[in-house]
Order: structure tokens, then C-alpha cells, then sequence
């Protein structure tokens, strides 16, 4: 990081643009911002899920590392052509996807945000994980993006849907089940 911010407002994006990290500049209704909007959103609900785990929780080391890739993403979003995120960390994610995966059951039925306050917060994040997603796609069809990117939030979403079952499992809880209309 080069400049400092010492002034937080430059009036610049007064006139509805804003600057990428390239020295361009966009409307600030562009997919291209929506998405680096929307990453930065995920990584907020994220950051509020973890100040509700306790600060020596299995699962904060974790997702500090996921808000620091977030973060890489929307580096990467904020300056069209470079690359931060790698196939390596999919790969690590899928690795702790497929450890934190073992020990629940199978699903029989769909599941209900809930459960617990962090497995809501959990399933929050994984909803806009989700739209991140979407976003992404959508600014795929007129400026590349690094489809790493989209895989990544494609395997978080997963990830955070697990994690979400897991902490609704906590201390003796429960997931909260859909019911089908004509069981309710």
C-alpha cells in the first residue's frame, strides 16, 4: 500500500464515480463496484459473526483468514487484470470444508437460518456469500474476472453453510428443520 490515507474524504466521488486502485474511474452503480460493495458486506457479517464467538473459538483463526482473502478479492476486483486469489487457497478451504463436514450427519431436509444467534450470523454470511457470488457473474459478462475468485466464494458459501450446521449444534443445540406445509 503506497499512500496512507491521512484524509478520508476527497470529494472526488461527489460527481457519483469512484477510483480503482488503476487510476480509472467508474460509476459507482457498476457491477464492478457492486461486487467489491458486496465482498466488503460479506466480510463485515463475517467480522460480526466473530465478535460473537468467544475469542479462543476453534473457528476464529479460520475466518481471519477468510476475511483476509476477502479482502485480497476485493484488492483484486478494485484493479482490473491483477490476481490475489489463488487456486491453493480453494483448495485449503475445501480441506477444512471436508474436516468440519465429517462428523455431522447427513441431511434429510432442508435447513432454516437459525439455531443459535452464530448460526444464524453464519447463515447471514453465507446468504451474502452467495449474492458476492452473483455479483460476480454478473460483472464476468462484461469485464473479466479471475474465475478463482468466483470459485473461492462459491466454496465459502459451502463452507459457511457448515460451519452454520455446526454452531447451531453447539452445547447441546439444534438445527432448525423446514417443514413441508402440510407438516406444519
Amino acid at each position: 500500500m503506497g499512500h496512507r490515507l491521512s484524509k478520508i474524504y476527497t470529494r472526488t466521488g461527489d460527481d457519483g464515480t469512484t477510483g480503482l486502485g488503476d487510476g480509472s474511474r467508474i460509476d459507482k452503480d457498476h457491477h464492478r463496484m457492486e461486487s467489491i460493495g458486496t465482498v466488503d458486506e460479506l466480510n463485515s457479517v463475517i467480522g460480526l459473526l466473530m465478535a460473537e464467538l468467544p475469542s479462543d473459538d476453534a473457528y476464529m483463526a479460520l475466518l481471519a483468514r477468510i476475511q483476509h482473502d476477502l479482502f485480497d478479492l476485493g484488492g483484486e476486483l478494485a484493479v482490473p487484470g491483477y490476481t490475489m486469489i489463488s487456486a491453493e487457497r480453494i483448495g485449503e478451504l475445501e480441506t477444512s470444508l471436508d474436516e468440519l463436514n465429517e462428523d455431522l450427519p447427513p441431511l434429510k431436509n432442508f435447513i432454516l437460518p437459525g439455531g443459535s444467534k452464530t448460526a444464524a450470523l453464519c447463515h447471514m454470511a453465507r446468504s451474502v456469500c452467495r449474492r458476492a457470488e452473483r455479483c460476480l457473474v454478473a460483472l464476468n459478462k462484461t469485464d473479466e474476472v479471475n474465475a478463482t475468485g468466483r470459485q473461492y466464494l462459491n466454496r465459502l458459501s459451502d463452507f459457511l453453510f457448515v460451519m452454520a450446521r455446526l454452531l447451531a449444534r453447539r452445547n447441546g443445540g439444534q438445527e432448525v428443520l423446514w417443514l413441508q406445509a402440510d407438516k406444519r
